[in-house]
């Protein structure tokens, strides 16, 4: 990686090049960034600076409660000393906290986000499937519906006494007493939220899809002539081929379900219950910043999840050498 961006930082052009260029390449030049200027001055106002802005509040004490007038004061390390001995953030005897919340929860979502839609990409590839366009399109379809919209839906599904789900339960046989509360009960609110985001794996799948679909056919014809059968074929020619795709939405599901936050402020309100399982880190930010209206706490906050989510994607990263093929890479 290091070897890469060296090569990257010498191939971008110098001041002397510059210099160096004729007059219409120097026009052309001026040109491409004046089209590019909007985008740059909306990265420096809208991402840059506020970067930085919240890294300089994580070393002073600023409260929008205290005023605009009042001046900050300078906090050096005191924040970071609050996080790592905040409850809220780490786990105690009586409750959970919101970073392990966050973990546990991505240990049960992440392997079905990724197995699930998979599985049905394997399924729409499969050339015996008839109205493949037609499947593929309704399993889609789910992901363009607006987000909180969907979970609005899911609540009324979930909903332990009229949602359908339990209804179809109590039909088949369960017992009233028995059917789950999902988001009401700690024992389901997990399940729940994991059938909730199944909802939204249309984007994923065709992702998958699109890789399947990639796979050389002479890979599987190879494989059939030495006798391999459909497990041995998938495992040795299609997981192997179609590893960067998965390691691409492993990356993004990760870095999403440490963002988790809209789907517990909808349906349980953001308060944590039941039990403070639905308290996720993210979550837990939020208030800081607008509930508590706490900025440098907020973006201390900030910037350990940016760390955190910095450090899992490294060792994501070192691992995909030893599971993630590239066709094109040297060895």
């Amino acid at each position: 990686m290091i070897e890469e961006l060296s090569n990257i930082r010498k191939a971008l052009p110098s001041l002397k090049s510059f210099r160096k260029l004729q007059p219409l390449e120097r026009r052309e030049f001026k040109a491409g960034m004046f089209f590019l200027s909007p985008w740059i001055i909306g990265f420096l106002a809208f991402t840059l600076l506020p970067i930085l802005a919240t890294l300089f509040f994580s070393f002073i004490n600023l409260r929008i409660t205290d005023g605009i007038l009042s001046p900050p004061h300078f906090a050096g390390r005191d924040n970071y000393r609050q996080l790592f001995k905040d409850p809220q953030v780490w786990s105690t005897s009586t409750t959970p906290g919101s970073l392990w919340v966050t973990i546990k929860f991505g240990l049960i979502a992440l392997p079905i986000g990724i197995l699930v839609p998979l599985g049905i990409a394997v399924l729409m590839n499969n050339k015996n499937l008839k109205g493949q366009h037609f499947f593929r399109s309704m399993f889609y379809m789910p992901y363009i519906v607006p987000f909180v919209a969907a979970i609005f839906i899911w609540q009324g599904m979930l909903n332990p006494q009229s949602g359908w789900i339990n209804q179809s339960l109590m039909y088949l046989g369960v017992p009233k007493q028995s059917v789950p509360l999902w988001t009401n009960d700690v024992n389901w609110v997990y399940p729940g939220y994991v059938i909730l985001g199944i909802w939204g794996i249309g984007n994923a799948m065709l992702i998958m899809l699109a890789g399947l679909q990639g796979v050389p056919t002479e890979l599987y014809d190879a494989a059939t002539v030495d006798g391999a059968n459909g497990w041995q074929t998938f495992w040795k020619v299609t997981f192997p081929m179609i590893s960067p795709v998965i390691f691409y939405n492993l990356v993004l599901s990760m870095v999403g379900l440490f963002q988790y936050f809209l789907v517990p402020l909808v349906v349980n309100q953001g308060n944590g219950n039941p039990g403070g399982t639905t308290y996720f880190y993210n979550l837990y930010l939020y208030r800081t910043f607008f509930t508590f209206q706490n900025m440098s706490y907020g973006s201390t906050l900030a910037w350990f999840l940016f760390a955190v989510i910095l450090l899992v994607t490294i060792v994501l990263f070192g691992t995909a050498k030893y599971w993630v093929y590239y066709a094109g890479e040297s060895r």
